[in-house]
């Protein structure tokens, strides 16, 4: 898990304004916080499923799964099986 969970934080430091890296809680809502809007949401779907290669059908496009960083990684444990 914590090697999905490094990727997922790197991705969103990376790609999104994070003003102080060490300050995101891993169950902060990215939404919430202003980190990630909708289309951010988009970019998060696109990196994950061509990083752990799996689909996110569209009824998956919720903030349970996609708005803080442990959704993500419960997500992709959940769909990668």
């Amino acid at each position: 898990m914590s090697d999905i969970k490094e990727k997922v934080r790197q991705f969103i430091i990376s790609n999104f304004y994070v003003a102080d890296p060490a300050t995101l809680k891993d169950d902060a809502s990215l939404l919430d916080a202003g980190i990630v809007d909708s289309t951010g949401v988009l970019e998060v779907i696109t990196f994950i499923e061509g990083e752990f290669g799996i689909t996110v059908d569209d009824a998956e496009m919720v903030p349970e799964n996609l708005d803080a960083v442990n959704h993500i990684v419960a997500f992709v444990q959940k769909k990668k099986g």
